[in-house]
């Protein structure tokens, strides 16, 4: 009996998380994504963007925010759930039945767990893809020339070698009038001008194309003729009573990149392939002294001629006895006429090798950083499961203390502390890039500080702490104030 009780606690508990969870997810989620928005809004707006290219970046945009919404998901939907039951007193009707937190917890912890299998699984095959995409639009759209838009009484440059100026603009978007066109195809001058007094705005079917069919006109062409007597100018002027203008609009469309270019990023790479790079980067480290070896043998030839590391010391010590006791170092031994030419080699010996290690140098330390970041990123990829595990080690413990359900206290609380994982993450990550710290401990930090306070969390719940209680601290405040007011009474 007493096991059938406990597996409909389990399906309890477990339908209670549930619900929560999906809608602290969802709407972390749409915070998160909004927050981009507002962040590339400027840079994306005026562009004219179908509906379509939105929606696609929406939903990669989304994708890849997962990782950060599913822990503060988990967290909210923890400690609304016990702080519900914990406000009900169900917690304290589990208790007085014999059944410990710790066995209440266990249904959610294996539920969980499996999450943070499926948020592996998810960040190392979806969100490389999801990266891939995502920031590769985001590059087109941002890199993308704004929107063809006409507006009265301005010029428009935005199509090359014409500036367009429209005197009056109707309602529908079509009819204009006063129409002045500037036509710089020839490097830049004013000499080709189109001047009409009304006329319509006409794209074509595919958008490619924008005709002006303008009315009652004229045309002003400027030429120049050259002869044996000097430059002629002539002006031609030419009157119309429609013409129709076409203007190429291809390049307002938004052109995708090749998406092979932004593959190598060590965003868009799943585990394996990680491990592959980073290996590369450590065969690099290994042989980098030994390339450096063959890069300065050739330029430093006497001890490349020789296997003997004391030769060049028996040659000066020779040269000195032959030339007497006043020699001064090496330089001496070598014969007038070949002096200067042995210096200027030796000169160019050194250049060239302070060259290379320069280049090695700068090689290295490129490499060095692209290693630490492949590193972060390694360990990104298992973070994110610990994490989820981790806050909900912390807010269901939390959620049982401070009894309360609903989105008021509970919110308060899962956000700062989600603040403070998420700024000791960063601080991690960015000791890790600058070498301060091992990736490994950067990206584990936060982990580690915050587990030992889960388990106290998950302690002062199992013993019924009363830290959020504010009756709690009013009767020690009153435990404190009351032999004071004893005292003042006294007196």
């Amino acid at each position: 009996m007493k096991g059938r009780f406990i597996k409909k606690l389990d399906i309890l508990i477990l339908r209670s998380f549930i619900g929560p969870f999906i809608v602290t997810f969802f709407i972390t989620l749409f915070v998160l994504v909004m927050q981009f928005f507002w962040l590339y809004m400027d840079e994306l707006i005026g562009k004219g963007l179908g509906t379509w290219m939105i929606v696609q970046l929406l939903f990669y945009m989304s994708t890849t925010m997962v990782p950060l919404a599913l822990p503060l998901g988990i967290l909210l939907a923890s400690i609304m759930t016990f702080g519900n039951m914990g406000e009900n007193f169900e917690l304290v009707a589990i208790k007085s039945a014999g059944i410990s937190l710790l066995r209440f917890m266990r249904p959610l912890l294996v539920f969980i767990t499996l999450i943070g299998a499926f948020a592996f699984f998810f960040n190392n095959n979806v969100i490389p893809y999801a990266n891939l995409k995502a920031l590769s639009l985001l590059y087109d759209l941002r890199n993308s020339k704004p929107a063809f838009n006409i507006r009265a009484g301005q010029f428009n440059n935005g199509i090359q070698d014409f500036a367009i100026r429209v005197g009056e603009k109707d309602k529908d978007g079509r009819t204009i009038r006063n129409i002045i066109i500037y036509d710089h195809t020839n490097g830049g001058m004013n000499d080709k001008v189109v001047i009409a007094k009304e006329g319509e705005m006409i794209p074509t079917p595919d958008k490619h194309y924008m005709i002006f069919r303008l009315k009652d006109g004229w045309r002003y062409e400027e030429a120049s003729n050259n002869n044996q007597q000097g430059s002629n100018y002539q002006q031609m002027r030419m009157n119309f009573k429609r013409w129709d203008k076409v203007f190429d609009l291809s390049s307002f469309k938004v052109s995708r990149t090749n998406e092979e270019l932004f593959k190598d990023a060590y965003q868009m790479m799943d585990v394996v392939q990680l491990n592959e790079r980073i290996d590369s980067f450590k065969r690099y480290e290994k042989h980098l002294s030994d390339n450096i070896g063959i890069y300065l043998g050739p330029n430093i030839s006497v001890m490349a001629n020789t296997h003997d590391k004391d030769t060049i010391y028996k040659l000066a010590k020779a040269a000195k006895a032959e030339r007497g006791a006043y020699t001064t170092g090496f330089i001496e031994t070598i014969p007038d006429s070949m002096k200067n030419q042995a210096i200027v080699q030796a000169l160019n010996y050194v250049r060239n090798s302070k060259g290379l290690l320069d280049i090695s140098s700068n090689d290295r330390s490129i490499q060095h950083s692209n290693f630490l970041q492949f590193n972060i990123e390694w360990h990104r990829k298992f973070t994110l499961s610990f994490a989820c595990v981790l806050l909900f080690l912390i807010g269901a413990p939390l959620g049982a203390i401070i009894r309360k359900g609903g989105l008021g206290m509970p919110l308060v609380i899962a956000v700062a502390f989600f603040v403070v994982f998420h700024i000791m993450s960063i601080t991690g990550e960015k000791l890790s890039r600058t070498g301060a710290l091992p990736p490994w401990a950067g990206m584990w930090m936060a982990t580690s500080m915050l587990l030992p306070i889960a388990f106290v969390l998950i302690n002062q719940a199992r013993n019924d702490s009363q830290i959020f209680s504010k009756e709690w601290y009013q009767r020690i405040w009153s435990k404190i104030i009351s032999p004071l007011k004893r005292k003042q009474l006294e007196a």
